[in-house]
Formats: C-alpha cells, structure tokens, sequence
C-alpha cells in the first residue's frame, strides 16, 4: 500500500520527445494544428447534420456522433501533450495519469465499436433500401449508439482498473507521452502476466468489430454487382467509400501499433505512431466525409451561404 499511495503522491515524469529536444518545439506546432483542425472540422460536421433537414438520417446521426467521440478523444491527450511539450517540467499527476486512461480507453473502444455500428447502417442501406427507413429507425439508432457507449466504458473500466493497481515500485518515469496501457506496464515492478492477458484479450475483443465489418462488407460488395445500373451503382458506392476509408486507416494504425511484435519496431517509431494515432486520425474523418460527401457538400454551401440559419428561423 504504501508504494501505491507513494506513486500517487509523486505522480509520472512523462519522458515523451525529451531525447530529441530539437523537435520538441516542432511537434507542439504540430500537436496544436492538428488539435485545432480536428476542433474546427468536427464541429463543423456536428453543426451542419444539425442545422440541415436534409442530414437527419442514421448515418449523420452515427457521423455526429463519431465526430464527438473524436473530440472529446483529441481533448483528453492534446492538451496536456503540448503542455509537457512547452513545459520546464514533464509531469502528470497520478489523478490526472488514471483520468487521461479511463478517458480515452472509453473513448477509443466506443470507437471501435460504433464503426461497426456505421458498417451495419451501411449494409441495410445497401442490401435492403426499401425498408431502411423502417429498419434503421430512431430508437434502434440511440440504442446501438448506447450498446457502443456502454461497450467502449466495460472495456475500459476493466483494462484500465487492472493497469492501476500495478505496484510500481517507485518508478514514475513514463517512457511516453500519454499515459498508455503498455508503457504503464512496463513500470510494473511485480509480475505482470494477468494484466497481459486482460491486455490481449482486449484487443481480441476489439478485432470483433473490424471481422463485422468485414462480413457486412461482403454482402455489400455482391449486392453492388448484382446492380445493372452504372449510376445506381456508383451511388451505392459513394455512400460506402468514406466510411471504409476511415475503417482503414482507424484499424490499419491500431493493427500496427498493437499487433506487431514489440521487437518489430522502436520505441521512438511507436511514440510517433502513437502520435499519428491520437493527433492525425480524428483529424481525417471529417475531411474524408466532406472531400468524399456530395451531401455534406452541399450543406456546407448552405452554411457559408446562411440559407441553413435562415432555415431554423
């Protein structure tokens, strides 16, 4: 007890880029401009499937929700990143260590799992466009968006709960610069083999959702071919191909970052994967949605324009 409550006193040096001080300075210019995009874009997404009529379906309701998800996410990690990268000194207070954890665990496994959801509201569109309506409805919408909600919070709570209870020893020099699963673990003085377990085991329960989408894009894929129509084909794919390019680069980052050998690669290459991860992705979707996006397109003319204001008088 005594070495729990003394690392919870002194808190984590969070060592970061500290061996490249050069960069330091660069990558808190970087932090803050994809912090600040990632801001803009996002509410822009969240703002424009409010305001617009036209936008009130399942899958903007799915996207609004996505782009919170990626707010809040992006909040968690970017401010206190760019502080310690500014900062005479390093340093995050056990409370806000296990916070910044739970936070985006929660937040990240929502993730995984409301991607899935996306792939799903994607296939009845697809595959059954006659009772889509019926079928992606409302109160089915709220209630997968709650099932991810409450997901994304169990994982968490366990995987992060695990991690903190680690005997520390003493040793509060993280070698990252977030509070990470497997950079508190290797802090861990005492043997670590039950919390590896939960950790794998957590990252199983995470590919669950990619295999989904998979399958959903199976049946996607031969509903596709089986349309005659060039233009309603092309259509089809269109409403599928933003979403698949965020699945992609969301999972493919995930994928290398936890599921290579930890030989694979250095320590520095993972901080900067991480970093692609935490900073770039949440930056991407909304981008991707609007560049990708004839209907999102055309709300945001209606913004800039003021007809959306004039609209909600």
């Amino acid at each position: 007890m005594e070495r729990v409550s003394e690392s919870s006193l002194m808190g984590f040096v969070l060592l970061g880029f500290s061996d490249h001080p050069h960069l330091e300075a660069v990558l808190f210019v970087f932090v803050l401009f994809f912090y600040l995009l990632t801001l803009v874009g996002n509410f822009t997404i969240i703002i424009v499937s409010h305001l617009d009529p036209s936008l009130h379906t399942p899958m903007y309701f799915f996207l609004t929700n996505l782009s919170l998800l990626d707010l809040c996410f992006t909040t968690t990690l970017a401010p206190q990143t760019m502080v310690n990268l500014r900062g005479p000194e390093n340093t995050i207070t056990y409370g806000g260590c296990a916070a910044q954890l739970y936070i985006s665990l929660s937040l990240g496994s929502t993730e995984c799992i409301l991607l899935a959801v996306m792939s799903l509201d994607r296939y009845v569109a697809v595959c059954k466009p006659l009772h889509y309506v019926v079928i992606m409805n409302t109160r089915l919408c709220q209630q997968l968006a709650s099932i991810s909600c409450i997901s994304g919070l169990a994982n968490s709570l366990i995987h992060a709960t695990f991690t903190l209870q680690l005997s520390l020893c003493g040793n509060h020099r993280l070698d990252h610069f977030i509070c990470e699963v497997p950079a508190l673990l290797k802090l861990a003085c005492v043997d670590t083999t039950v919390n590896e377990l939960v950790f794998v085991v957590s990252v199983l329960f995470l590919l669950l959702p990619p295999a989904f989408i998979l399958i959903s894009y199976g049946f996607i894929t031969q509903a596709v071919l089986r349309i005659k129509s060039k233009e309603a084909r092309h259509k089809a794919c269109s409403t599928c191909s933003s979403h698949l390019t965020v699945v992609i680069i969301f999972y493919g980052t995930i994928i290398y970052m936890y599921l290579q050998p930890s030989n694979s690669y250095t320590q520095d290459q993972g901080k900067f994967i991480s970093l692609f991860y935490t900073m770039v992705t949440p930056t991407l979707n909304p981008i991707i949605y609007t560049l990708r996006n004839k209907d999102v397109k055309e709300a945001l003319k209606k913004l800039l324009s003021g007809k959306l204001c004039s609209l909600q008088m």
